[in-house]
C-alpha cells in the first residue's frame, strides 16, 4: 500500500503531463494552449514587430519599408527579386494563417486542420479539380521566366517569415485549430488564384432550368427565361460597332439531350447575387482637372481578416499602389503614375455539364463521338486530424471530371448529380492571370493596358482602364468559350462531339470600347452587350438596377471630382422600387386594413432611399422577396431543385401582366388566386415575419440596417469573437450600395489621374492586420459603415517625407 501511494503522485504527474501535451480529437493540446508563456494568451498582448532594422537571408540589397500611420506599407527595393521578396514576407507577417487556409480550402485539404466535417467539402472542391489544374499551371508558369522569378521570390520571402516562428509567435488561428505552417510554393499562390475562380465563376443554374424544360416545356422556358431582359444598359453602349469578322459557330440540328421523367434532384452551387462589383471611369471632359477619373469596388464575401491588403510596390521599372490578395504577388487593382485600372466580374457562362453514358459501372469507358473512349481515373487521398486515411476516386472525361459518381443526398451544398462531366474554364491552364497583373502594374497607356490583357483567362473580368492620356476604356476579357446560343443554358449531350466547345472567342474579338462619345465607361456585373454582339456569352447575368442607376448618374455628371465619385458608390436609391411600388401600392390601398395603413403610408412617402435606418426600406425589401416567393414557389419549388425567372421577368410581370396565369397557386386546387390576392397576402405574410422576429414596427425595431445585418465575419464562423455584426450601412442587393447581410464593397476606391502626379482614396471593411488583437484589425470598418474613404498616399521616392507616418523598418541582408 505505501509503494502504491508512493507511486501515486508521479503517476498522476505523468498522466497530466500526457494529456496536457497531446490533442484531444480536434481539441489542440491543452498544455501549450493554456501556457501564459506560449499560448493563446500571448496573441492577446502581441503588437506589430516594427524593428527599425532586421536582417534577412534572401535579400541583395537594402530594401527601405514605410509604414504609414494606417499600418499600409510603402516598399522600396534596389530591384524586383528583393521586392517581392520583400511583399512576400510582408503580408506572410499579416496574414499567413488566412493565406494558408484559403490554399486548404481549394485543395480539398481541410480535413486535416479541422477533421472529419469538412470532408464532403473537401471532397467537392478535389472533384471540381482546382488543385489537379493547379499544378499544370505552375508547370506552364516555369516556362515564363520573368514570372516563375517573381513567384519564387515571394514564395522565399513567406518561406523566411515562416522560418522565424516558434510556437509563441503563431496566428492564435493555429493555436486554435491545433496545427502548424506549412513551406510556402509557387503552387500555393496559383491555388489562391484558382479560389477566386471558384468564387466568380463556379457556379451554375444548368440543372435547375433543365429540370424548368422537363417540367413545362420551351414554350413556359421562352416566355419566363428570356435570353435578354426587358430592361437593360449594357456595359458596351448600345450601337457600338463590331469591326471584325466572327468566327463560323456550327449548330448541331440536336441541341438538346434526352430529358429525364425524373427530376435532377442533385444541384451545385447557384450563383450568388451578393457576389458582384461596379466599377466606372470618366473622360476629362466630364471632370474638374481635364482628366479621368476611375472608381472600382468590387462586391466580394466580408471576411476578417480582409480579402485585400494594401501596398506600394517600387523598384526601377514600377512604382504601383493598390491592393493585393494575399499570398499573389503585385497588386490586383490600383495605379501607378500615368494609369489607374479596375475589375468588376463578368458572370458569362463558362461551366457547362454533360450527360454522360458510361460503358459499366467501373466508368473506365463512356461513350463519345460513336466510339467508346477511355476516361482518366485518379485515387484521392484524405488524411484527417485524427491520423485516418480515406480514398476517393476522380473520373475525368474529355470534358472534365463527373463530379459525382453516385447519387448521395448527403454531399456538401448538395451538389452536382452523377453521370454528368463538368466542363469549366477554371480548368484552362495556358494562360498567366498572374502577368496580367504584373504587366498592369508596369503600364503606362492604352497599348499596354491592351497588352496585358491579351494573356487573361479566368475569371473573365471586365477590365476597366483611365490615363493621364485622357483615355478611358473597358474590356470584357477572359477565356470565352465559342458557343452556339443557348449552349450550356440546359446540360448537353456529353455523347455527341457537336455539343462540345468549339474554342474560345478570340482576345480582339471580346466586347471592349475606347473613349465612347458618352464620356464614361462603367460596369455592374450586368449584360455585356446589346443582342447585336455576334457571340453568345450567356442567358442570365445580374439585373441590370445597379448598372442603369450608374449610368444615369454618370449621364447627368459635369466638373467632377474624386467626392463625385465616392457619393455614387454609396448611392442608396432603389430604382427595383422605382419600378414596381406604383402598380402596388393601389392593389394595397384597395384593400387595406387599419393595421396596414402606418406601412402604407410609410411606403408611399419613401424617398426609395435605402439609407442605414429606413423602416420603409426594410418593408419593402422583405415584401419583395416575399412577393417572389409567393408567385413563383408553387410552380418552380427550390425542393423539387427548380430555378425562379428573374427579377427582370418578374418585375415585368408583376407591372404590365396582371391577368397572368402565374399567380394562380396551383396547390391550392378549389381556389384560383388572383394578382391582388398574391400581392396583398404576401404583404401581410411580410409585416407579420417582420413583427415576429424584429418587435413592433418602429424606426429602432425597423431599422434597415437592423434587419438587413450586414455582417463580416472571421474566415472560421465558429470565431464569433473575432467578427463584427450588425454594421450600420444602408444598400441592398440590387442597390448601388450593394451591401448584404455577408457581401459588399470589399474596396473602395477613386482615383484622379494626373499629368504629374495622381491622388487616390481608398478603404475596405477590416484592417491591415490578420490578428485579432490588433488596432489594424479592423479598424476601417465604421469609416466604410459611413461611405468614406481615406487619403491613399502614394510616395514618388523612398525619402519623401509623408504626413501620417507611423515608421520606417529597414531590411538589410543577412550574411
Amino acid at each position: 500500500m505505501k509503494f502504491i501511494k508512493f507511486l501515486w503522485s508521479p503517476l498522476v504527474a505523468i498522466a497530466l503531463i500526457y494529456f496536457f501535451n497531446k490533442p484531444l480529437g480536434s481539441v489542440p493540446p491543452l498544455g501549450k494552449f493554456f501556457s501564459p508563456f506560449h499560448g493563446f494568451l500571448q496573441n492577446t498582448t502581441q503588437e506589430e514587430d516594427l524593428s527599425e532594422e532586421i536582417f534577412l537571408k534572401g535579400v541583395n540589397e537594402p530594401v527601405k519599408v514605410v509604414y504609414d500611420s494606417n499600418y499600409v506599407p510603402h516598399v522600396f527595393a534596389a530591384n524586383e527579386d528583393d521586392l517581392y521578396f520583400t511583399q512576400g514576407y510582408l503580408v506572410a507577417k499579416d496574414r499567413l494563417w488566412q493565406m494558408e487556409f484559403y490554399t486548404l480550402v481549394s485543395s480539398g485539404r481541410l480535413t486535416e486542420v479541422v477533421g472529419e466535417t469538412a470532408f464532403e467539402f473537401d471532397r467537392y472542391n478535389r472533384r471540381l479539380g482546382m488543385a489537379r489544374a493547379a499544378e499544370e499551371i505552375v508547370e506552364n508558369q516555369k516556362k515564363d521566366e520573368k514570372a516563375w522569378r517573381i513567384l519564387t521570390a515571394y514564395a522565399a520571402g513567406v518561406n523566411t517569415y515562416i522560418s522565424q516562428l516558434n510556437y509563441k509567435k503563431l496566428p492564435v488561428e493555429y493555436k486554435i485549430l491545433g496545427y502548424e505552417p506549412e513551406e510556402w510554393t509557387p503552387l500555393k499562390t496559383i491555388l489562391m488564384l484558382m479560389n477566386m475562380r471558384q468564387t466568380l465563376n463556379g457556379q451554375s443554374d444548368d440543372f435547375r432550368l433543365t429540370n424548368v424544360l422537363a417540367q413545362y416545356g420551351m414554350e413556359t422556358v421562352n416566355d419566363l427565361f428570356p435570353d435578354y431582359p426587358s430592361v437593360e444598359s449594357p456595359i458596351i453602349p448600345s450601337g457600338t460597332p463590331w469591326n471584325f469578322t466572327p468566327e463560323k459557330v456550327k449548330v448541331p440540328e440536336v441541341t438538346l439531350p434526352p430529358l429525364q421523367k425524373e427530376l435532377l434532384s442533385q444541384y451545385i452551387t447557384r450563383p450568388d447575387p451578393g457576389i458582384g462589383s461596379n466599377n466606372w471611369a470618366i473622360s476629362g471632359s466630364k471632370s474638374a482637372t481635364g482628366l479621368p477619373i476611375l472608381a472600382n469596388d468590387p462586391h466580394l464575401g466580408l471576411s476578417l481578416p480582409s480579402i485585400w491588403y494594401q501596398m506600394q510596390l517600387s523598384a526601377p521599372g514600377v512604382n504601383v499602389y493598390g491592393v493585393a490578395l494575399p499570398g499573389c504577388p503585385g497588386i490586383v487593382i490600383g495605379f501607378n503614375k500615368d494609369v489607374a485600372w479596375g475589375v468588376t466580374n463578368v458572370g458569362s457562362d463558362v461551366m457547362d455539364f454533360y450527360q454522360i453514358r458510361f460503358k459499366d459501372s467501373s466508368k473506365k469507358e463512356y461513350w463519345h463521338d460513336n466510339q467508346w473512349k477511355p476516361t482518366k481515373i485518379y485515387i484521392e487521398e484524405f488524411r484527417f486530424k485524427n491520423g485516418k486515411v480515406v480514398q476517393d476516386t476522380l473520373v475525368y472525361t474529355h470534358h472534365g471530371p463527373v463530379v459525382y459518381n453516385e447519387d448521395k443526398k448527403d454531399n456538401y451544398g448538395k451538389n452536382a448529380p452523377a453521370g454528368h462531366a463538368m466542363k469549366w474554364i477554371a480548368h484552362y491552364t495556358a494562360g498567366s492571370d498572374l502577368s496580367t497583373f504584373l504587366a498592369l502594374n508596369r503600364a503606362h497607356n492604352y497599348d499596354d493596358y491592351r497588352k496585358a490583357l491579351a494573356v487573361y483567362s479566368a475569371p473573365a473580368q471586365n477590365f476597366i482602364f483611365a490615363s493621364n492620356g485622357n483615355d478611358i476604356a473597358i474590356t470584357v476579357n477572359g477565356k470565352l468559350p465559342l458557343k452556339w446560343k443557348d449552349q450550356g443554358k440546359f446540360i448537353l449531350d456529353g455523347t455527341n462531339p457537336e455539343h462540345d466547345w468549339q474554342g474560345y472567342i478570340p482576345y480582339e474579338q471580346n466586347p471592349t470600347v475606347k473613349n465612347p462619345p458618352r464620356g464614361f465607361v462603367s460596369s455592374a456585373n450586368q449584360f455585356s452587350t446589346d443582342p447585336t454582339y455576334p457571340y453568345y456569352l450567356g442567358w442570365r447575368f445580374a439585373p441590370a438596377y445597379r448598372g442603369r442607376r450608374i449610368n444615369d448618374r454618370l449621364t447627368h455628371l459635369t466638373n467632377a471630382n474624386a467626392d463625385s465619385l465616392r457619393s455614387i458608390q454609396n448611392d442608396n436609391y432603389n430604382l427595383m422600387a422605382e419600378r414596381i411600388l406604383p402598380s402596388l401600392i393601389p392593389v394595397l390601398e384597395k384593400h387595406s386594413t387599419p393595421d396596414m395603413l402606418p406601412s402604407i403610408k410609410l411606403l408611399k412617402e419613401w424617398n426609395r432611399q435605402n439609407t442605414a435606418t429606413s423602416v420603409a426600406a426594410t418593408i419593402f425589401e422583405t415584401w419583395a422577396a416575399e412577393l417572389t416567393r409567393w408567385i413563383w414557389d408553387d410552380e418552380f419549388p427550390a425542393e423539387k431543385n427548380m430555378l425562379y425567372p428573374s427579377n427582370d421577368r418578374t418585375a415585368q410581370l408583376v407591372t404590365t401582366e396582371p391577368a397572368g396565369r402565374w399567380f394562380d397557386n396551383i396547390n391550392t386546387a378549389d381556389t384560383v388566386e388572383t394578382y391582388d390576392y398574391i400581392v396583398l397576402g404576401s404583404f401581410k405574410a411580410s409585416l407579420d415575419s417582420l413583427t415576429r422576429h424584429h418587435g413592433t414596427m418602429n424606426k429602432e425595431n425597423w431599422a434597415w440596417y437592423k434587419v438587413k445585418n450586414t455582417s463580416i465575419n472571421h474566415l472560421v464562423p465558429a470565431f464569433k469573437s473575432f467578427s463584427r455584426a450588425t454594421i450600420k450601412n444602408g444598400g441592398g442587393s440590387q442597390i448601388v450600395n450593394a451591401s448584404t447581410s455577408r457581401t459588399g464593397p470589399s474596396w473602395r476606391m477613386v482615383v484622379e489621374l494626373d499629368k504629374e502626379w495622381p491622388r487616390a482614396y481608398g478603404l475596405y471593411p477590416g484592417g491591415q492586420s490578420g490578428r485579432p488583437s490588433s488596432k489594424y484589425y479592423d479598424n476601417m470598418i465604421d469609416d466604410w459603415a459611413e461611405g468614406k474613404l481615406n487619403p491613399l498616399i502614394f510616395m514618388k521616392t523612398k525619402d519623401e517625407k509623408i504626413s501620417k507616418h507611423l515608421k520606417n523598418v529597414i531590411i538589410n541582408p543577412k550574411k
